[in-house]
């Protein structure tokens, strides 16, 4: 089994740390947070003092942080990930960040003489929870193939995407397709309320109709359809709404910097900005139907 260095460890990264040591992998783990590390007191894992402590002797090194700057820092700065990592470690950046960024950071790594693979993931804290993630992963076929083994203790699918920073375009894109068509359900299901349709008899029809997609069948924005969607549990994140917003925001810039037009993005961005505004940010994304219900 490999050493591998995590780095990062939320409520993505604590999950994604604990199902590598589940599966016999050697953990140095470290997190700015004191008590994010203190969480994960399991076998298999030994806090690091710092970053440069926890990838000294990695074979591999896995992060999970909130944005590019925090990546460019970790990898970059001055005890950063590739000044004090083993030349011959694998390095997989599982955040989601701007597409330059990664490819970025993935330069300087390769002139280090690194493997460094982007490889952001899509399923969400329950994914995480269960290792059914979905990675999407940028970079050289002879360093994907390196990693398969490590993030298929994490996750159920595991694709190669492409160069470098394909991983993040694919996840940006797939979110850009989420957060539209959730925002199309909830209007469905608000407009059926309004016409005296019932929710469960709306599901049944569209779910087996042209309607059909994730939004509807698997992540179900009203209580009842889909027992485990977040309608469920009064909209507790799954997802944030907060999080949606930001993977929105990448795609506008994305979109801007590449001539890539997206009405929808932005109408979709706008609403998800006004959910957040109301309060309703760290809820579940899907609770964008509490935001369309409100009167005007």
């Amino acid at each position: 089994m490999s050493r591998i260095a995590f780095i990062g460890l939320g409520n993505m990264g604590g999950p994604m740390a604990s199902n590598l040591a589940k599966a016999g992998h050697q953990l140095a783990i470290f997190d700015r947070d004191v008590a994010a590390r203190a969480r994960l007191a399991e076998p298999n894992m030994q806090p690091a003092r710092g970053i440069s402590e926890a990838v000294s002797a990695a074979d591999a090194v896995i992060t999970m942080l909130p944005a590019g700057q925090h990546v460019e820092s970790v990898y970059l700065g001055p005890d950063g990930v590739i000044g004090a990592a083993p030349v011959a470690a694998l390095l997989i950046d599982c955040s989601t960040i701007d597409v330059a960024t990664a490819r970025r950071v993935g330069e300087r790594a390769a002139a280090k003489g690194h493997d460094m693979l982007d490889a952001p993931v899509s399923g969400g804290v329950a994914g995480a929870e269960a290792a059914t993630l979905t990675f999407m992963v940028g970079g050289e076929a002879h360093a994907f193939e390196r990693a398969k083994p490590i993030l298929s203790a994490m996750g159920r699918t595991v694709v190669h995407a492409g160069s470098a920073g394909t991983g993040q375009a694919a996840k940006i894109c797939n979110n850009l397709i989420l957060g539209i068509s959730m925002i199309g359900v909830a209007e469905a299901f608000v407009l059926a309320d309004k016409l005296g349709l019932e929710p469960q008899k709306l599901f049944d029809i569209a779910s087996k109709s042209s309607g059909q997609c994730w939004s509807l069948t698997s992540y179900c924005p009203v209580p009842g359809p889909v027992p485990t969607s977040p309608a469920n549990r009064d909209y507790r994140p799954g997802f944030t709404a907060q999080m949606m917003l930001k993977d929105l925001r990448l795609a506008s810039e994305a979109g801007l910097l590449n001539g890539a037009s997206s009405p929808l993005g932005s109408q979709a961005m706008q609403l998800y900005q006004l959910m957040d505004n109301s309060g309703l940010g760290a809820t579940d994304f899907s609770g964008i139907i509490k935001l369309l219900r409100k009167p005007e």
